[in-house]
């Protein structure tokens, strides 16, 4: 059986790493002054943080609607005996039941998953999916596996300003105000499905992420160290280089992927944001 692996574009993996594993992907909307546009093929992070500055006002997203969807796997099936589609979590976008219903069309062939999570996250399971495809696992086992294997990432970022939360409506004016004047930059997790605020750091922009790294992976003993993810919006080659460094103290790994947030994700994280994803044992 021929599985093809597909995901939503808020996997945020590089083209290198999609067109070596022959990931198919499904680009959400992004809306800039009331027109839509296809996330990574007609707009970019860095318009949308100009149109940010321009005080134009924010983009905001949508979802992938049922009908691009059926479209999008009725081409897939066309060389493909099965698909197993990664979404976004259910609980930030309706891309996962619109998946649902699309799946519907192609009885026992399209297998929708839940990611319950965002970013290089949902870049993990696509890998892992891959992996499982190569060695000839069906696709509904493939779905099982990735179920079980979402509860084993951790995912987080850091931000570098809260200015594109506060404007999209995820932040208080109050905590934005407070959290610029005292320098802190919150660390953003994502936990069971939804994003909660946890540790926050102060500081200059690379010392608190250097910090945020080394708080996430040093002195672990439940970390799998065959890949991470660093994932960015948009920082210079010295600072991630400088962050690779950090990462690469912090343990034994196999492999450390650098990749940039794509327009969705960069639409509520806004430039400067880091973070770290990887799986737990």
């Amino acid at each position: 059986m021929l599985v093809k692996i597909s995901a939503d574009s808020t996997c945020d993996l590089s083209p290198e790493l999609v067109s070596a594993n022959q990931i198919g992907i499904m680009p959400l909307c992004v809306i800039r002054d009331g027109v839509a546009c296809l996330d990574g093929i007609e707009i970019t992070p860095q318009d949308i943080y100009d149109f940010f500055d321009s005080g134009k006002g924010m983009c905001s997203t949508s979802a992938v609607s049922v009908g691009d969807y059926i479209e999008f796997f009725g081409e897939a099936l066309k060389t493909a005996d099965a698909v197993v589609h990664l979404t976004i979590s259910s609980d930030m976008s309706s891309c996962y039941q619109n998946a649902l219903q699309a799946a519907e069309e192609f009885p026992g062939r399209v297998f929708p998953v839940d990611a319950r999570n965002l970013s290089t996250g949902i870049g993990h399971l696509a890998l892992t999916a891959c992996e499982l495809a190569a060695q000839g696992e069906t696709a509904e086992k493939i779905a099982e596996t990735l179920t079980a294997m979402r509860e084993k990432l951790d995912v987080s970022f850091i931000l570098d300003t809260l200015s594109y939360l506060h404007k999209g409506g995820r932040c208080s004016g109050v905590a934005a105000l407070g959290a610029n004047l005292l320098h802190l930059r919150p660390c953003i997790e994502v936990v069971n499905g939804k994003m909660q605020v946890g540790k926050k750091f102060r500081g200059s922009s690379l010392k608190c992420r250097l910090a945020y790294v080394e708080n996430r992976l040093a002195n672990r003993d439940d970390l799998d160290y065959r890949r991470i993810f660093i994932t960015h919006s948009g920082l210079d080659d010295a600072t991630v280089e400088a962050l690779r460094e950090a990462v690469q103290k912090t343990g034994p790994w196999e492999e450390i992927l650098v990749t940039t947030a794509g327009s969705t994700i960069a639409c509520h994280c806004g430039p400067g944001c880091i973070g770290v994803l990887f799986y737990r044992k």
